[in-house]
């Protein structure tokens, strides 16, 4: 393999392109840059040596036999590490997503100041037990019962992966880290162009808790421009990784088919969007209403409704009346800061204004509350608009009864919120049947606990090799 040629950056200025920090098998790679983006997003990242962004079958992965018990300690001290940061990597980090991402610098230092809930001692294990069954089956070989009186034994081997991330939410990058981490196996991540500082500096403070530890020596995270196939066509390969894992839009998963083959399989968070149900119990009071409203508003404005979890579509079983009263108490509340939300976010803009002044001209049949400025728009429709709600905007849609909700979701909705709990049961099996993940309480729908499925599968279980001795 040959290395990208490299030319020489300069000296960073004030005004000059951000310098995207490179980790190799962990260790800062401080090699001649490369300039990348476009004018006004403009950056520089260490040119890739593709020798050393993969590890030899011939010889086992670096953590391929450290104890579990380990590596959870080392992700506990890193997590400790990150809600200190004595070494200022994730301010440093911090400094410059702020000037390239999308989101607003307030969600940036909430969500950074979180990231190191991802490392807590029970959230580990809970991924360990609930999803393998166990430490025993990654520290060695788990025995077997099988019928007719054999005997075998089963181990969740370390795999060797490749990590496409997400960048709309600095979690994904902690995510990553954590199960490739507990998986024992190599991991290269790619950074995302909308995130690509909180990674290395995640990384670089693991290095810093325990220099030259297996674990830190496992993980590289790079940048290249996603669809380079002088890249991927030489690094996605049977013979360098098992797995692709892959977050991201329906360009980067069909992006990420063309390699999968015989020996390399593709692992994908895909695409989602996500909903709301709200039931007639909400009308109950003015305190259920407010209840419900500021529920399906948490929902709503995750991460400025750029996560998956976040929901697009409220249905209100009740008349257009009562979808009304919930749909101007929603918007009210679209404009509250939250933990992981701006007051503000992003101005709505052009094509959804046009298409949103169609709709105000149609009143009755359409209702709109809210303006443009990005503090949140809520509309109220027969059915479901055919946009796609962006920037705190939500679609609200009067039902009978919240069974006919059910019809408008499908294998790419991911999470939906109900309200009240009391009626989940009611709504999850046909839900499911219908190709949803998640059912959660309205207003729970954003942070996904430990150690349950992710996009209707166990991520830790499906990250590993399994192989039997029989």
């Amino acid at each position: 393999m040959t290395a990208t040629t490299p030319h020489s950056a300069p000296e960073p200025e004030t005004d000059a392109p951000a310098a995207v920090v490179h980790v190799v098998r962990g260790e800062v790679d401080h090699g001649p840059h490369n300039a990348h983006g476009r004018p006004g997003a403009a950056f520089t990242a260490p040119a890739l040596d593709l020798d050393r962004l993969v590890w030899p079958r011939t010889e086992p992965g670096p953590a391929f036999h450290v104890p579990t018990a380990e590596i959870v300690d080392l992700l506990v001290a890193t997590g400790e590490a990150l809600k200190a940061d004595r070494d200022g990597l994730l301010a440093e980090a911090l400094d410059r997503m702020v000037r390239v991402s999308p989101l607003p610098g307030e969600v940036l230092e909430r969500a950074y100041a979180a990231l190191w809930r991802s490392f807590g001692r029970p959230g580990l294990y809970a991924q360990i037990d609930h999803e393998l069954g166990g430490a025993d089956v990654l520290d060695g070989w788990r025995e077997v019962r099988l019928p007719g009186g054999r005997v075998a034994a089963t181990r969740a081997f370390p795999p060797r992966l490749v990590h496409v991330i997400a960048g709309n939410a600095p979690g994904v990058a902690a995510m990553s880290v954590v199960r490739g981490a507990l998986t024992k196996g190599v991991n290269l991540l790619k950074l995302p162009s909308n995130d690509l500082f909180t990674a290395t500096a995640i990384l670089r403070t693991m290095a810093g808790v325990a220099p030259g530890h297996p674990v830190v020596r496992s993980f590289s995270a790079v940048y290249w421009r996603g669809g380079d196939d002088a890249v991927e066509s030489v690094l996605f390969r049977p013979q360098f990784f098992d797995k692709l894992v892959a977050w991201g839009g329906e360009a980067t998963i069909r992006g990420a088919l063309r390699y999968v083959g015989p020996g390399f399989e593709l692992v994908s968070f895909d695409p989602k969007t996500s909903i709301s149900l709200i039931g007639q119990e909400a009308f109950a009071s003015p305190r259920t209403l407010a209840e419900a409203a500021d529920a399906g508003a948490s929902d709503a404005t995750f991460f400025n409704q750029q996560a998956c979890v976040a929901s697009r579509f409220q249905f209100v079983e009740g008349s257009v009346d009562d979808a009304d009263r919930y749909a101007a108490l929603l918007c009210e509340r679209l404009g509250l800061a939250r933990e992981f939300s701006s007051a503000t976010g992003p101005r709505v803009p052009t094509d959804l204004r046009e298409e949103i002044d169609v709709l105000r001209s149609l009143a009755p049949e359409y209702r709109v509350w809210g303006g443009y400025e990005g503090r949140g728009l809520v509309i109220r429709s027969p059915e479901p608009v055919d946009f796609h709600p962006d920037g705190k905007i939500v679609d609200v849609v009067p039902v009978a009864h919240l069974s006919e909700a059910v019809t408008h979701a499908g294998v790419a909705t991911q999470t939906v919120g109900v309200y009240p709990d009391t009626r989940k049961p009611e709504l999850r099996d046909a839900l499911a049947c219908a190709g949803v993940q998640r059912v959660v309480s309205l207003g729970q729908a954003g942070g996904m606990p430990p150690g349950l499925s992710h996009d209707g599968f166990y991520p830790l279980q499906r990250l590993m090799r399994w192989v039997n001795d029989e």
